[in-house]
């Protein structure tokens, strides 16, 4: 399978709910949510994509970055490259509902083992999908993290014991998700956390706790300030609040408060392994990615999903090459073009 055909493959399976568009830019399904939109004007969606797009690199080729080490660890564990799949849940509310949740986070949970990084797992308004995907995880071994809505704590707190007994190595809830609108569809009870609140879920569990839904320097900070393992500097895929700004557009702001205090993952518009380098220049440790994963596993499968990693590693090994990169640590914003005022 090349990836031209799993893009065909994927285009046909999504049953419309995704068209697999050339450029994923949230333009085509702007307010499909339900779906794989963004919310509303999809302005937030578009924005991710857009404001990644307006970084340019520095091509150097005077160096010595002739094989450069993309691997990292994060929570205690190595991966081939610093991605991660982001929790994407729901294939019969948002991804036509062709294949189910099973086959589906199966396939990118295989696929994500086989090619050396790990997969996170979500929680969505259907009661049924998080222990399946937790079934799943416990199958490979619980190689993976569980991200779960932002529910009552005594919720959040019980499905955070199953993720422990299906042997995760980390947990977090997405805070971000206090306003999706599948959720407030199905009466789900979800919202914002206080500072209390979020430090009794970081002291319900020994593992490490990861804040997803950070996009300012002022929540970043509470993050610090609540013991948390990492946040993921994200507006959930341009999802939730219409007219926010891109994630490429408040990284460096937060990872100049907290870089050094607390692991900084962020996802939004990240498509490509010249994305993952992007990101990483703009303060972030690792990234998550989530659409494009859902494309690879409705194209093609676990096999798909390896595909696509293949791929990431591939144009991100290249781009370091091409702008002096010998490993992850020495990706910096120096390799960001700026001109000059």
């Amino acid at each position: 399978m090349d990836y031209k055909e799993l893009l065909k493959n994927a285009r046909e399976n999504l049953n419309g709910s995704c068209r697999v568009c050339r450029e994923c830019n949230g333009i085509a399904c702007a307010g499909e949510v339900p779906g794989m939109g963004g919310s509303l004007t999809g302005s937030a969606f578009i924005e991710n994509y857009e404001s990644l797009k307006k970084v340019k690199l520095n091509m150097r080729l005077i160096h010595d970055a002739k094989d450069p080490d993309t691997s990292v660890e994060l929570f205690g564990k190595k991966l081939r490259i610093p991605v991660l799949a982001a929790p994407v849940s729901g294939t019969t509310l948002n991804m036509g509902g062709k294949f189910t949740e099973r086959e589906y986070i199966s396939w990118v949970i295989g696929g994500c083992l086989d090619a050396g990084i790990y997969p996170m797992v979500g929680d969505t308004a259907v009661d049924a999908f998080l222990p399946t995907n937790l079934e799943e995880l416990k199958k490979a071994g619980g190689e993976g993290i569980a991200i779960i809505k932002p529910w009552e704590n005594k919720n959040v707190i019980q499905k955070i014991k199953m993720a422990e007994e299906a042997g995760v190595f980390a947990v977090g809830v997405d805070i971000d998700a206090a306003g999706l609108i599948t959720l407030a569809l199905h009466g789900k009870p979800v919202g914002p956390k206080t500072l209390g609140e979020i430090k009794e879920l970081v002291n319900s569990t020994k593992l490490p706790f990861i804040l997803k839904g950070i996009m300012t320097v002022e929540d970043a900070q509470l993050a610090v300030e609540a013991g948390a393992a990492a946040i993921v500097v994200s507006n959930h895929g341009g999802r939730v609040l219409d007219h926010t700004p891109g994630v490429a557009e408040v990284l460096p702001k937060i990872a100049k408060e907290v870089k050094g205090k607390i692991t900084i993952l962020a996802d939004g518009g990240v498509r490509t392994g010249v994305d993952v380098l992007k990101m990483l220049a703009l303060g972030a440790d690792a990234v998550l990615i989530g659409r494009p994963f859902v494309t690879a596993s409705f194209g093609g499968g676990r096999e798909g999903v390896k595909l696509y990693i293949d791929k990431l590693a591939n144009e991100l090994k290249s781009a370091m090459i091409l702008t002096g990169c010998k490993d992850i640590k020495s990706i910096d914003s120096k390799i960001i073009y700026k001109m000059e005022e």
